[in-house]
């Protein structure tokens, strides 16, 4: 077992990769995905039912590989030369998973608060957590883990009521055939340097098909094995959506596994958007996610203790969801499979607001503009429920402008009932004034407070339409 840790990049091309599946798949790719793609992806029209997604509010997304002894960045740290190609795979060595319990993890994300949570099946360096038959590098052939580990995982999250997101890589840096190619829209000489990403000769079309069929038949393994219901795809941008044949694979997706919910790292193939480690300051169009790290990792990382506190994550995911989108919060489990105390911590804090608040969170609506409330809002779906977000105590009351509906009662989420009343209102103006919310300090959570406020119907505000 020691010796096949101690391979090169000549090796993984001999040994590590099998090429009889890709063969095979050859004229299955040349049938499956063929095709004129143009520049301009068309109107997508088979959109799945994203209501589970939209009503989640909180995934958890967990970054878990070779990379997780924690001395280098996931596949980066090879790919920026960092660290040497051989060392870096060398860390399969000690990739034992061997206090493993996606039981223990699943009730963990529960407790936070999750609603779905998105493992790493494959990052860039394309080492599989799942005993692939497309290739030996994997944890069951290539690790002391020695077994699949996305089937328990999958498992686990369906126990405890959670949906089953897998991440997955496009590119694949370890790959014989990927660095093939150029990337058809054209790279300046420095561009193509890298001799992971592009090739350093000639280009090989017949080898970049090879990739494409290498591709696609572990994906098929992923659909057809673990049914997700979400495919949360990376590494799109070192080629076209016509290279990768992006609309002829969003078919075979949803082909092979009807339903499942795609990320938008298809170029322009997806389902809904995915911004990255940056809160929008203006929503994207249609349903998104902003996927965001628990510290300044994204894998297990030795060095790195910046944890971001439980009121910070609790302000970004009312950010997210008073914008109408979800919170993908990254945890870097260690090599051996155990979530990390610090992480545990903030997760549990989290679940403690998220249960507390729970009404106002799942199954919501984006709320009003920033115009008539200065904080988040959300609505419950009907519209006759506003939901404040307050994170610090107000000194003289919460103002909520241009409310024309009678107000039924207002309430602390999780608390008792508030006093409220109107200011300056010019009735003979058809103008209903500011609703002034007494907030007693008493009443404040420390992480963040919401205001349910009750009204007569549907929300009616000054100068919106009805």
């Amino acid at each position: 077992m020691v010796s096949i840790f101690k391979f090169v990049a000549s090796s993984l091309v001999k040994t590590v990769f099998s090429t009889a599946p890709v063969i095979a798949l050859v004229l299955f790719i040349s049938l499956g995905r063929s095709g004129a793609e143009g520049v301009k992806p068309p109107v997508i029209t088979d959109k799945p039912d994203m209501t589970w997604f939209t009503d989640a509010r909180l995934g958890i997304f967990i970054h878990w590989g070779i990379y997780s002894e924690g001395k280098g960045s996931e596949s980066w740290a090879f790919h920026g030369g960092d660290m040497p190609y051989d060392v870096y795979t060398n860390q399969a060595s000690t990739f034992t998973a061997a206090h493993y319990d996606p039981e223990q993890w699943a009730q963990l994300f529960k407790a936070a608060g999750a609603r779905y949570a998105v493992l790493t099946s494959k990052h860039h360096d394309g080492f599989a957590l799942w005993d692939t038959a497309q290739s030996r590098f994997n944890a069951k052939d290539f690790s002391p883990a020695g077994r699949d580990l996305v089937g328990p995982y999958c498992a686990a999250l369906r126990a405890n009521g959670l949906k089953v997101g897998l991440y997955f890589s496009h590119l694949d840096w370890s790959h014989p055939d990927y660095a093939s190619v150029l990337n058809e829209a054209g790279q300046s000489p420095s561009d193509r340097t890298n001799r992971f990403s592009y090739p350093q000769g000639p280009e090989n079309p017949a080898a970049w098909q090879r990739f494409l069929a290498f591709h696609d038949a572990q994906l098929k393994e992923i659909c057809e094995r673990f049914r997700p219901d979400l495919l949360w795809f990376d590494g799109d941008w070192e080629r076209s959506a016509a290279q990768w044949k992006m609309a002829g694979l969003r078919q075979l997706l949803k082909q092979w596994d009807p339903g499942v919910i795609l990320n938008s790292r298809m170029q322009g193939y997806g389902d809904y958007q995915t911004p990255e480690q940056a809160l929008p300051v203006i929503a994207p169009d249609g349903p998104w996610e902003l996927c965001m790290t628990i510290n300044d990792s994204w894998g297990y990382q030795q060095r790195d203790h910046n944890f971001k506190s439980v009121r910070q994550i609790v302000r970004l995911l009312t950010e997210c969801a008073s914008q109408g989108g979800n919170l993908l919060l990254d945890i870097g489990p260690r090599s051996d499979g155990t979530v990390t105390p610090e992480e545990t911590q903030v997760l549990l804090g989290l679940g403690r607001w998220t249960h507390k608040s729970a009404e106002a969170l799942y199954g919501t609506i984006a709320g009003i503009p920033k115009d008539y409330y200065y904080g988040p809002s959300l609505l419950s779906k009907d519209r006759s429920v506003l939901y404040l977000v307050c994170y610090d105590h107000p000194a003289d009351g919460v103002y909520v402008k241009g409310i024309r509906n009678i107000i039924k009662r207002v309430s602390v989420v999780g608390g008792g009932e508030l006093k409220s009343r109107r200011f300056m209102q010019a009735l003979w103006a058809n103008q209903p004034g500011i609703l002034i919310v007494d907030l007693p300090e008493a009443a404040m959570d420390p992480d963040a407070t919401i205001i349910k406020i009750e009204l007569d119907g549907p929300l009616s505000l000054v100068g919106q339409q009805e």
